[in-house]
């Protein structure tokens, strides 16, 4: 296994948006596998046809590409281990689920829903709520272990219906050591004979994900806890199949847990909980219904990344922001937490918090200035948006935040705090504007530095405290009663449109 080149899989099924626990578990491939200069491979796996929805498998992709993770082959990728998408893949898994039929690890089973139905009533009703399809129940059901091999094939060849289910042995325990949580032990006498083949002619993920694994080339399977209770099951698929020499290595994951630890974070807890769960907006071809993504809610997809890192691994050291390269550096399956954890939205949007401070005044220029022209705002100045960007950035999460904190910047106030206006503007305050106004207007030095001493000197010369003058000039100019430094702000709107707001507060204003 050491010598074995790293390739591992993320295989998702194309029943709807991808969540962002399975972003994570994309996530995790992808750092192991670049980390140990492996290939990450995108396989999609649509063997329910009933689940399918259009427009998921695209999703699946452009989420992937937004979060930095490229698949090196794959469905709409390429490989030379294709076809990548399960439903093209159809016609080669019979001739394995037949395999196991003919060296007695399967058998065929002729229940019908209905019969099946009836069965786990009858065992409710007798004391047993789970009733399984399994080493004892068996021999009492319709199936190629119970009925004559004359029968079984007259019933194959009238068209019956019927499935191939795996024939688990009886009180066998099977173990395994997961990368994660250790070694795992579980007895055969609590798992089902699980369907491998259906009766639509196509096989289960059981049946499917063993046999592409292993035509793949696959040397780590890294996947959710919810798929730790069938490792036994696929453990032993590959003794059957005699794999057992070339089988992956196992890794489950840790739940993703809601915000108070209780229970997985659920595609139905999309918005509901005030946040989003899915990388990119969503919209139900069905009913049209649309649930947000981080993309549209102004996360950076860097920062998204590296939240989600954080849930469930750490670095085991103080740091906590990680470029992608740092990310796949640093990264390890050893250091992936067994227990659940819990998401935090506020977290998330420190993340970007940082991520957005980190930026060059360049770069939020031109982000701010694409917001603003959303927003109807036009011929913007890019000096004046990267003055705007770095004067707001310490306040805003995201950049939208500084467009709407920042308003003032992009028009005149049409409405005024009515709380600063209710407190702070009287005959006082009035006085102090027109002063100022007029103190500004003769000066030519519309610094930031100039406009503070002109402040301050008033202040001197009056003895008068900031509170006193300056809510009700913040109020004239910006229409708001708190925010960033004034001087800053009026030097940015520049002399002329400063003093005019002013004239304006003054002449709109009542005392």
């Amino acid at each position: 296994m050491s010598d074995r080149k790293v390739r591992v899989r993320f295989a998702p099924s194309p029943t709807g948006p991808l969540h962002m626990g399975g972003v994570r578990t994309a996530l995790y491939n992808y750092l192991f596998a670049k980390k140990l200069g492996g290939d990450f491979i995108l396989r999609i796996e649509d063997t329910d046809q009933t689940r399918f929805v259009p427009g998921a498998e695209d999703y699946i992709r452009e989420s992937l590409e937004w979060c930095g993770m490229v698949p090196d082959e794959g469905q709409g990728y390429g490989g030379e281990f294709g076809p990548y998408k399960q439903s093209e893949r159809k016609p080669m898994y019979r001739q394995y689920a037949d395999q196991l039929v003919e060296s007695g690890h399967a058998y065929y089973a002729f229940d019908t829903s209905e019969e099946l139905t009836k069965m786990r009533e009858l065992a409710k009703k007798a004391g047993t709520a789970n009733w399984q399809y399994n080493n004892v129940t068996r021999s009492h059901m319709k199936n190629s272990l119970t009925l004559s091999e004359e029968e079984v094939n007259k019933r194959i060849a009238d068209g019956e219906a019927y499935v191939i289910r795996i024939k688990l042995p009886r009180n066998e325990e099977v173990k395994f050591e997961d990368i994660i949580r250790g070694w795992v032990s579980v007895n055969t006498n609590n798992i089902d004979d699980k369907v491998l083949f259906k009766s639509d002619g196509m096989p289960t993920y059981h049946l499917a994900n063993i046999v592409d694994d292993h035509l793949m080339n696959i040397s780590h399977v890294i996947r959710g806890e919810e798929w730790l209770p069938s490792a036994p099951l696929h453990i032993l698929l590959y003794r059957y199949f005699g794999w057992e020499e070339s089988r992956p290595q196992f890794a489950h994951l840790p739940l993703l847990l809601k915000p108070d630890g209780n229970g997985k974070l659920s595609k139905r807890d999309g918005d509901r909980l005030g946040f989003p769960v899915f990388p990119l907006q969503w919209t139900n071809p069905e009913d049209g219904e649309s649930s947000s993504g981080y993309k549209q809610k102004g996360f950076f997809s860097e920062a998204f990344v590296n939240m989600l890192a954080f849930l469930g691994w750490n670095p085991g050291t103080e740091q906590e922001i990680f470029s992608m390269d740092e990310l796949i550096e640093s990264f390890s399956l050893e250091r992936v937490n067994k227990a659940g954890a819990k998401y935090d939205h506020d977290k998330t949007k420190w993340y970007n918090q940082q991520y957005l401070r980190a930026k060059t005044d360049a770069e939020l220029s031109d982000l701010l200035g694409k917001e603003a022209a959303a927003a109807g705002y036009e011929n913007l100045d890019a000096s004046f948006l990267a003055r705007v960007a770095n004067l707001m950035k310490e306040r805003a999460y995201f950049i939208k935040d500084m467009l709407e904190e920042g308003d003032y910047f992009f028009k005149r106030p049409e409405e005024y705090d009515a709380k600063t206006l209710k407190k702070k503007w009287n005959v006082d305050s009035r006085l102090h504007v027109e002063k100022l106004q007029t103190l500004f207007g003769a000066t030519d030095d519309f610094g930031i530095e100039n406009l503070e001493t002109i402040f301050k000197t008033y202040l001197e010369e009056n003895e008068l405290g900031f509170g006193k003058v300056g809510p009700g000039f913040r109020l004239a100019v910006t229409g708001k009663g708190m925010g960033p430094s004034m001087f800053e702000i009026c030097s940015i709107l520049g002399k002329k449109e400063t003093l005019e707001r002013m004239q304006i507060a003054l002449d709109k204003l009542p005392v």
